[in-house]
């Protein structure tokens, strides 16, 4: 196999995903080239069936999915194969759909930072397109109340350090979830930056559309917030003023 810049692009995103689907490779391949639009599913398993035959992918089909789930082999990655029975695997496939879509769109994808400790909370993706800097969760089951509370709390303060959204993309009961505790625990100056998506069905596959996540004009999302206008600002030259705690409304 001779290994182009654009399957070292796929390198390095499978790096950061570990685990993708076909569908998820249609969408990383057209952002790899550059485009908007995913390529066809015949060019997908191409590329998968080439990458297999070369050593450097591996490919299973687990039993919640329709299809095969890929990941980069030992030789290339040095990870051992991950354990497709884990309870975190859907949820793994789930955000390697939503960031292929983020990259088609013109954004780069990749891990939020390490936590410092157990009160903090990390991403599941931090998505930049130039200045833009976004936080992406993938929520396929609501968490608990009190999780809820130091999570959403947590967003609200990188809101005011540069952060320019919070999003989520989730089922349709998970969102209902986390814009009920975000109305509760998220100070108003910056509610409306964190905006909810309800796309995805039980088995983490997308369902409907994420188009207004990165549309140029101003639309309404499904959970009824309105994601501002695309337009690259310059990043704050003065630390944002802290808020006050906000105690939300029982």
């Amino acid at each position: 196999m001779q290994i182009t810049a654009r399957d070292e692009r796929l390198f390095e995103w499978l790096r950061e995903v570990r685990l993708a689907d076909a569908e998820a490779l249609r969408w990383a391949l057209a952002a790899a080239d550059g485009r908007s639009e995913p390529v066809t599913a015949r060019r997908a398993q191409q590329w998968i069936a080439r990458g297999v035959e070369a050593g450097v992918i591996e490919k299973a089909r687990p039993i919640f999915r329709d299809g095969s789930v890929v990941w980069l082999s030992h030789a290339i990655s040095g990870r051992a194969a991950p354990n497709l029975f884990r309870a975190t695997t859907r949820h793994e496939v789930a955000v390697s759909a939503i960031s292929a879509r983020f990259m088609a769109a013109g954004y780069a994808w990749s891990r939020d930072r390490q936590p410092a400790s157990t009160r903090e909370h990390a991403a599941d993706g931090i998505a930049r397109r130039g200045e833009r800097v976004e936080r992406v969760e993938v929520e396929l089951t609501a968490k608990t109340l009190a999780r809820y509370q130091s999570i959403l709390l947590g967003h609200a303060r990188w809101l005011t350090e540069g952060v320019k959204r919070v999003v989520y993309v989730g089922t349709a009961a998970a969102m209902r979830a986390v814009s009920r505790e975000a109305d509760k625990w998220v100070h108003p100056a910056v509610r409306d930056r964190l905006v909810t998506v309800a796309a995805l069905d039980e088995r983490g596959h997308i369902e409907g559309s994420l188009d207004a996540l990165w549309a140029s004009s101003t639309d309404d999302l499904t959970a009824g917030q309105v994601v501002e206008e695309q337009t690259r600002e310059a990043p704050p030259t003065l630390a944002a003023p802290t808020l006050p705690v906000w105690g939300g409304r029982d």
